[in-house]
Parts: C-alpha cells; sequence; structure tokens
C-alpha cells in the first residue's frame, strides 16, 4: 500500500512527509522532486512568499545511493521564512506577536477556531495555508519516480484564470511537456489575455481564480474497480483533487458538458483492427470506464477559487470583539492557479502510483514491473 503523511506549518520550521509502500530498487530522480519544487512555486500572479521561498527537498531515509529500499522515506522541506517567525511560532514558552482574530471569508479561519476551541486564528491558518502542498508536491514527484518507470506520464496546464480560456482546437496532448510558460499554458494568445486580467486584478486589490487540466499517458487498462464505490479510479482522483486548498470542482472526460450531448455524442465506441486490437477513436470519457481506466490518457479537471485573500479586504467580524471588521490580510497570491496545476499532477501521480501498486503488488521494482509485463501481455492478447 503506498501512503503518505505530511506535517508543518507555513511559518514552522519546516514541511515534512513520511511516504511507505513504494518497492525496493527504485531509483529516484531527486532533480525531478526539486524541478517540481521550483514549478509548484512559479506563476505570474504569485506572492512575496515565492521571492523568499526556494524549495528543495532532503531526503532523510529510505533511500541508499539513489534507490529505495522498501522502508519509509522521510521528505524534508525548510522553510527559509522561518527565521522571521521563530518568537511568533515558538514550540516552547509564552505567546509572543499580534494575535490574529480577523476572521477571513473564505478560508478556514472562523470554522477552525471555533471546531479547535482556539482565540488565534494563526493557529488554524498555519496549517490551512496552502503552503502545506510543498510536501504532496515533493510526494507526488516520488509517485512520479514509479509511474516513469512503468511508462507512464503525467502532466498539467492551465485552461482559464479569470475567464480567459486556452484555445481547445489548438491543443495537442503529445507537446504539453515542452510548455514553457509563467502560467503553465500552452496557448500564448490566451497566456497574454490572462496576464493582463491578472494585472487589472493586482490594482484592484483583488484575485483571480481559474482551471487546469490534468493528463495522463501510457496508463494501461484495469487501475481502479467497478466491485466497490471507494475502489473507483474515478472516485479516487476526484476526491484527491477536492483536497487541494481552494479547489471546488472536479470534473474527468466530458464532466459537466456531458449535461449538453446527446447519449449517441456522449460514449466512445468500440472498434476492432485487423490484428483483433480494440480501439476507440474518441475520448469522451477521459480514459476512465466504471471506475477503471480503459487506456486511452485520463484527462482530470479541476477549478479554483479566487484566493480569499485580497488586499482590499472583505467584511468580517473580529473573533475577540464580536464587532464588524474588515478580514485580516496576509501576504497572499493574485492568482495561483499555475501552481494548484503542478498540486493536481501530484495528486493525481500519487492515485496512480498506488493503484499500480495495490494491483501488481512487488517486494521489489523488478518483481512489480515483472508483473506489470504479464498482464499487459495477456490482456493485450485477449
Amino acid at each position: 500500500m503506498f501512503r503518505f503523511l505530511t506535517a508543518g506549518e507555513s511559518h514552522g520550521q519546516c514541511l515534512t512527509a513520511i511516504v511507505e509502500g513504494l518497492p525496493a530498487g527504485l531509483k529516484i530522480d531527486v532533480d525531478l522532486i526539486n524541478k517540481d519544487l521550483a514549478r509548484r512555486q512559479q506563476g505570474y500572479g504569485r506572492g512575496g512568499r515565492m521571492s523568499i521561498e526556494t524549495d528543495r527537498v532532503e531526503i532523510l531515509s529510505g533511500v541508499r545511493f539513489g534507490q529505495t529500499l522498501g522502508d519509509p522515506i522521510t521528505l524534508k522541506v525548510k522553510n527559509k521564512d522561518w527565521d522571521n517567525w521563530q518568537e511568533r511560532m515558538s514550540v516552547t514558552g509564552d505567546s509572543v506577536g499580534p494575535v490574529f482574530t480577523a476572521a477571513r471569508p473564505g478560508h478556514a479561519d472562523l470554522t477552525g477556531i471555533k471546531k479547535y476551541e482556539r482565540t488565534d486564528i494563526r493557529d488554524i491558518l498555519e496549517r490551512a495555508s496552502a503552503r502545506e502542498t510543498a510536501t504532496r508536491v515533493a510526494v507526488g514527484a516520488l509517485a512520479k519516480n514509479l509511474l516513469n518507470a512503468c511508462g507512464i506520464n503525467v502532466i498539467s496546464h492551465v485552461t482559464n484564470i479569470g475567464g480567459v480560456t486556452i484555445d481547445k482546437t489548438k491543443l495537442d496532448y503529445s507537446s504539453l511537456s515542452e510548455i514553457k510558460s509563467e502560467l503553465n499554458c500552452y496557448d500564448p494568445v490566451a497566456e497574454m489575455k490572462m496576464k493582463e486580467r491578472i494585472d487589472n486584478a493586482k490594482e484592484l486589490g483583488d484575485t483571480l481564480g481559474g482551471s487546469f487540466e490534468v493528463v495522463v499517458s501510457g496508463v494501461m487498462e484495469g487501475l481502479g474497480s467497478h466491485i466497490q464505490w471507494d475502489r473507483r479510479l474515478d472516485a479516487r482522483l476526484a476526491a484527491v483533487m477536492m483536497s487541494i486548498q481552494a479547489i471546488k470542482g472536479v470534473e474527468i472526460g466530458e464532466g459537466f458538458e456531458y449535461a449538453n450531448l446527446l447519449g449517441s455524442k456522449a460514449h466512445d465506441e468500440i472498434f476492432i483492427d485487423g490484428e483483433n486490437k480494440y480501439y476507440r477513436k474518441t475520448n469522451h470519457a477521459g480514459g476512465i470506464e466504471g471506475g477503471m481506466s480503459n487506456g486511452e490518457v485520463i484527462v482530470v479537471r479541476a477549478v479554483m477559487k479566487p484566493i480569499p485573500t485580497l488586499m482590499k479586504p472583505l467584511a468580517s467580524v473580529d473573533i475577540a470583539t464580536k464587532k464588524a471588521v474588515l478580514a485580516n490580510t496576509e501576504r497572499s497570491d493574485v492568482c495561483a492557479v499555475s501552481a494548484a496545476s503542478v498540486v493536481g499532477e501530484a495528486m493525481v501521480a500519487i492515485v496512480l502510483a498506488e493503484a499500480i501498486l495495490e494491483k501488481f503488488g512487488g517486494d521489489s521494482i523488478g518483481d512489480l514491473l515483472a508483473a506489470i509485463k504479464y498482464y499487459t501481455t495477456r490482456i493485450n492478447n485477449g
């Protein structure tokens, strides 16, 4: 079983993760992990925190001479901003610094302090912060190491920011890995308009949301299952995408567009070629049918709401005085959709790595790859 836990606060000493379940003998590309951490920090419209942090991973256990040992892997990402927060985030001693009491609409602030019986909102926001996703990206990059060994590639791209959408008619999934863009957007015309929209929002003290797409190629048929609700691959993908901060909607394949289609236009007809190989001419299902991967490209989309920390703050209530105030402002982004797309990649990679290890098992990477080869040979000849 592939599983992980993350720990750490936004302005604490570091972020950590413990990952269990990767087979022994898997070569770990640390540069891949650091590259994804850097991609998460980039993006037009990001805030001042990104100029402070330069995230890099430290692997503290589970890897020797570049290969996994089969035991838990410990990952650490330092918070450079800890130098400025040591007193206010100290593990010991008495509380110092201002108390955060002006709850921000759209955040975990108000519900969190009530649920956990706290009086300082910082006790909630530090963990609720999207800074936590740095460790998820690191874990996802570990999962990508496994997927790459299995011939599977996971990539993402931004499709909409603030209502500016890409030209889908020019979309070529095979070239997504070649994107050179501050917004992780393959359409340069749309990207220019997106930047203009971000600049306008910044001038107004406002924020923007958007949407992105995660695309997975090389997935074998049969990951997931129709047998139980919690084993369906699409359900698991939807759940992890919704776990990303500020994500409010997920779709797979045609998704919500299905509401506008006739059944004759909604499904992927099945054909067989001269070598008795099944194939489809379309991929409305987004690579998943009946809760299982069907061998086509998997396409998962997610919608991110505008970041709720605004430089022109919204109306709120002070939790200490119960008086009307403007919500507190923290250093924030104008738009972080490009960063969310990288986090989305990570979460999709984690689910697929988990599904592969569940189906094929193996204590070593050699055993795992042998099991995959046997299975794919059988179904391709079926």
